[in-house]
C-alpha cells in the first residue's frame, strides 16, 4: 500500500508539472479545448489521466455549462473498474454530477439564462471544465449555496429524499437501518430522518468515522460486527425501513429486521468491490450470499423489497419530473436550514486518484468534490525548513 502511494504521488507531481502551459494567457484565449479527467480503460486508478479534449457545444434543448464543482460518488469506483451492468465503452470522462454556471444554451431551450447557478445530472462527461446536459437535468440552486454543496447535493440527497419518502414512505414514529452512515447518502439520510418527528436511526459505520457522526444518528455500530443481534436489543421486532448499500449477506440481515409492513431498498452493492481492479470472487461471493427472495414468503410476512437507482430513473425511465418535484421539495427543505450537505474534502481534477482511493478505502465522511478551479496541492519532499 505504501509502495502505491508513493506511485500515486509521483504520477500527482508529474500531472501538476505539465498542467498549464509556460504562458497562461495562451490558455485562456485557446477556448475550443478543456481539461478532463478521461478514463482510459476499465481497471486500476492508473486508468485515470487528465487531458485535453474538445470543448462541447449545446445542441437543442441542451444547456451548456462552465463546472466549478462535480460529486464523486462510489459508483464512479465501480464505474472505473467495470464493475457495473453494461458498462460504456472506452475511453471516456466519467462523472454523474457537477454543479457551475450557465454559459450558453441551444436553440428551443427555455428557463435559463447565461449566468445562472445551477446543479445538473450528467449521463457521464461530468468531470471536466464544461458540459453539455439536456436541460430537464438541470436545476437553479439558491444564491446562498455554494458550488460544492450543490455538487454534493443532487444525486446524494435526491436519491435519499425519493427512497425514503416515495418508496418506504417514511412517517413520524418509524425507524430506518442505513449502512454506510458517514457516507454522502447515509448523512443526508440522517439528515432528512431528523425532519420527521420521532424517527429512530440506526446506522453501521467504521469505528474510526462514529464520533463524528454520532449525532447525526440515534444508534450507530460498528460496520464489521454483526449488527442484527444489537439492533434487536434495541428494537426487538426490528426496524420498518432497510437501506442496503451493499448488498450480498446484508440482504438477508436488512429482510429479517424488517418488521411487518416494513421495507427494504437496495440501492448499491459496494460489496462487490474488495481491491483495485473488478474481481470476479467479490462478484460472484456477493452474488451467491444474496438470499433467494420467495415472494410466498413475503406474503406471509407482510414485508416489501424494492431497488433504487437513480440514474436509471433519469436515464432510461423517463423519471425528469418526479426528480424535478424531489428537488423542489429539497431545496425548501434547504432554504429552511433542515438539511445541508456534508462536503469531506476538496479536490483538483489533477488529484482524482487520490480522491478515489479515498473513496476505495471508505475514509470519507460525507462528499467528496472535485473542484475544477482549484490548484493540485503542493507535495511535500521533507520536513526540514
Amino acid at each position: 500500500m505504501a509502495k502505491e502511494g508513493t506511485e500515486i504521488a509521483e504520477e500527482t507531481e508529474q500531472m501538476i508539472d505539465q498542467k498549464e502551459p509556460d504562458n497562461p494567457v495562451c490558455a485562456v484565449v485557446d477556448s475550443k479545448e478543456m481539461r478532463a479527467v478521461l478514463l482510459t480503460g476499465f481497471g486500476g486508478i492508473n486508468k485515470l489521466k487528465v487531458t485535453k479534449k474538445p470543448m462541447p457545444e449545446p445542441q437543442g434543448g441542451e444547456v451548456k455549462i462552465r463546472v466549478k464543482a462535480c460529486g464523486l460518488n462510489f459508483l464512479d469506483l465501480m464505474v472505473r473498474q467495470g464493475n457495473i451492468d453494461n458498462p460504456p465503452k472506452t475511453p471516456l470522462v466519467p462523472g454523474f454530477e457537477c454543479s457551475g454556471i450557465v454559459e450558453s444554451v441551444g436553440e428551443n431551450t427555455k428557463g435559463f439564462e447565461i449566468g445562472d447557478r445551477v446543479m445538473a445530472f450528467v449521463n457521464y462527461n461530468a468531470w471536466a471544465e464544461v458540459v453539455c446536459t439536456p436541460l430537464d437535468f438541470v436545476h437553479k440552486i439558491p444564491d446562498d449555496m455554494t458550488f460544492p454543496e450543490a455538487a454534493a447535493f443532487s444525486m446524494n440527497f435526491v436519491a435519499a429524499y425519493m427512497m425514503l419518502f416515495e418508496v418506504a414512505n417514511l412517517r413520524e414514529g418509524m425507524s430506518v437501518l442505513v449502512h454506510s452512515a458517514g457516507g454522502a447518502v447515509g448523512q443526508a439520510v440522517a439528515q432528512l430522518c431528523s425532519t420527521v418527528p420521532n424517527v429512530t436511526v440506526f446506522g453501521t459505520a467504521s469505528p474510526f468515522k462514529h464520533e463524528a457522526i454520532k449525532h447525526s444518528v440515534t444508534h450507530l455500530f460498528d460496520r464489521n460486527i454483526d449488527y442484527v443481534p444489537e439492533v434487536k436489543k434495541i428494537s426487538p421486532d426490528g426496524v420498518d425501513i432497510v437501506l442496503d448499500c451493499l448488498c450480498g449477506e446484508n440482504t438477508g440481515k436488512g429482510l429479517t429486521l424488517l418488521k411487518p409492513m416494513g421495507t427494504y431498498i437496495l440501492y448499491g452493492s459496494s460489496n462487490m468491490v474488495t481491491g483495485e481492479t473488478k474481481s470476479f470472487f467479490s462478484f460472484a461471493k456477493s452474488w451467491w450470499q444474496v438470499e433467494k427472495v420467495n415472494p410466498i414468503k413475503l406474503y406471509e410476512e407482510n414485508k416489501v423489497i424494492a431497488g433504487f437507482s437513480l440514474l436509471n430513473l433519469l436515464f432510461k425511465q423517463g423519471g425528469c419530473n418526479q426528480v424535478k418535484t424531489a428537488v423542489q421539495k429539497l431545496l425548501s427543505l434547504y432554504d429552511q436550514k433542515k438539511i445541508k450537505p456534508v462536503v469531506d474534502s476538496l479536490w483538483a481534477l489533477e488529484e482524482v486518484k487520490e480522491a478515489m482511493q479515498r473513496i476505495h478505502d471508505r475514509g470519507n465522511i460525507g462528499k467528496l468534490i472535485l473542484d475544477v478551479e482549484k490548484s493540485p496541492t503542493p507535495l511535500h519532499k521533507g520536513t526540514s525548513e
